[in-house]
């Protein structure tokens, strides 16, 4: 629908603005993190599905990853559970780890593929089971208290292995690939992988142009709260040392980086509470958030 206030030839302005960044993105991967309130608030939720058809058909390779934390926490509640995080990550014992099977890899991701397939794409949902296409370990976590002891947050993993093929044969048929971050084990186990490990982890593998990360915070914050438009491995160290960067944004920031030296050209964090942020990110000099650096 035409918007009264933009003139027809301003409006043809704005369009043929996108055309260099279609132009370097055409045939390239972009790997994006799905999280945080553009998952709840349903005209970002519309914003976001239009944005990944469009990338999509303007001949970018669209792979999206999504999280789920507020719905798995209210099925929890509804259960009568209450959620526990270390160092951003979910505690996940037996139980819990059947609430995020059925939350990410059924409901959420079955909505997720549901709004592209409406807004006009062929979006085709995934677990890392299917095809085993994501290995993974059991994760210990570093104690920073005592270094010699690992701290065990029950069945949460951490990635040894990711089969491309199956991601890449979907692309081929012109499929949106929607990912649940569950993992496989050696034996068969199932694991809750953080989904911006997952992400940064997919972007890697599929050797991605670009990896952004949406999230709910305007992009990486100083201590007075104001965006750090870039940061470097350097300066990442001593805010997560002086607890700048803390909770959530730990997981998020770490997966970014090692993305960024893993070879991805560049590795964005988002406002995803922005309409359009990710068309605003890809296809326009308005760049926002922070862009992080491998060095």
């Amino acid at each position: 629908m035409t918007n009264p206030a933009i003139a027809p030839a301003q409006e043809a302005g704005i369009l043929a603005e996108a055309l260099p960044y279609i132009k370097r993105f055409h045939g390239k991967t972009i790997v994006v993190k799905f999280g945080g309130n553009a998952m709840i608030d349903e005209q970002l939720k519309q914003c976001f599905a239009r944005d990944v058809v469009l990338l999509k058909l303007v001949g970018m390779n669209v792979v999206v990853v999504h999280g789920g934390g507020p719905q798995i926490e209210n099925l929890l509640t509804r259960v009568g559970k209450k959620g526990e995080f270390i160092q951003g990550m979910r505690v996940t014992d037996a139980e819990t780890m059947e609430v995020v099977e059925m939350v990410l890899g059924g409901q959420v991701n079955k909505d997720v593929v549901n709004l592209i397939n409406q807004a006009g794409g062929k979006a085709v949902g995934l677990t890392g089971k299917d095809a085993g296409f994501i290995h993974a370990k059991k994760l210990l976590l570093p104690n920073k208290d005592k270094p010699e002891d690992l701290i065990d947050i029950g069945m949460v993993g951490d990635i040894t292995a990711i089969d491309a093929s199956l991601i890449s044969h979907l692309q081929g048929g012109a499929f949106i690939p929607v990912i649940a971050p569950i993992g496989v084990g050696e034996n068969g186990e199932t694991y809750n992988i953080n989904a911006d490990v997952v992400a940064g982890k997919v972007a890697e593998t599929l050797k991605a142009e670009k990896l952004v990360l949406l999230t709910n915070t305007p992009g990486v914050l100083d201590k007075d709260g104001k965006v750090v438009t870039d940061v470097t491995p350097k300066q990442i160290d001593a805010m997560v040392e002086d607890g700048t960067m803390h909770g959530g944004m730990l997981p998020k920031i770490s997966s970014a980086l090692e993305a960024a030296q893993g070879g991805v050209r560049s590795v964005h964090i988002i406002d995803g509470r922005v309409e359009h942020a990710l068309l605003l990110e890809i296809l326009t000099n308005h760049g926002f958030g922070t862009m992080i650096k491998s060095q």
